[in-house]
């Protein structure tokens, strides 16, 4: 079951930020499933510059904290409605691999 989609804010340019299943997205397209702090990401500096509230990041998306918050609550909601069939077991580890490997330093 999927849940609604949860706005988090309109972009200046009209597009919706919102989350969508297990995914932050933009316009409807997945844009991340996790949010990553600012101070953590490579171009915190280039970030800060365009969006100086910004605490946590998600693909190219700045949040502001309540953003986040609210954000993050969405995402823990989603991931809790665990599918236990077989295809779903087999997906979460075709993801987990995919991690490893970019970890790893694959591309």
């Amino acid at each position: 079951m999927h849940a609604d989609p949860l706005l988090i804010r309109t972009t200046h340019d009209g597009r919706r930020v919102e989350v969508i299943g297990r995914h932050l997205c933009l316009d409807g397209r997945p844009e991340a499933d996790a949010l990553v702090p600012v101070e953590e990401h490579p171009n915190r500096a280039a970030i800060l510059r365009v969006l100086p509230q910004a605490t946590h990041v998600a693909g190219r998306l700045p949040l502001t904290l309540p953003e986040a918050s609210v954000a993050q609550s969405a995402l823990r909601r989603a991931q809790d409605d665990f599918d236990g069939s077989a295809g779903a077991a087999q997906e979460r580890l075709r993801r987990a691999s995919w991690q490893k490997a970019c970890a790893d330093g694959a591309e």
